[in-house]
């Protein structure tokens, strides 16, 4: 697998982590909030991993099903996209 794949997945997974962590914050304290379009959108463009991650360490978005069923729906995607190109590549 080439390796700017692994550092973009690694930043994308990082920020959305980050992402759900800030989400959290602002919602214990009555902020204006990151919409959930955000979070789908870095989601889907690789993050899933970061917001599952970041799902179970905050707590957060935990009832909400879009989440709690599309993120691991959206993480199978991925590793089977991942699987393909790299034996595809191979």
């Amino acid at each position: 697998m080439d390796y700017s794949v692994v550092v973009y997945l690694a930043v994308i997974n990082t920020i959305t982590f980050i992402v759900m962590g800030v989400d959290k914050r602002k919602a214990i304290h009555g902020e204006y909030r990151i919409s959930e379009r955000t979070i789908w959108i870095l989601s889907i463009l690789g993050g899933a991993t970061g917001c599952y991650i970041g799902m179970k360490t905050y707590r957060h978005k935990t009832r909400h099903l879009s989440f709690v069923i599309g993120v691991p729906f959206v993480i199978s995607i991925q590793l089977i996209a991942l699987a393909y190109l790299s034996f595809s590549l191979s």
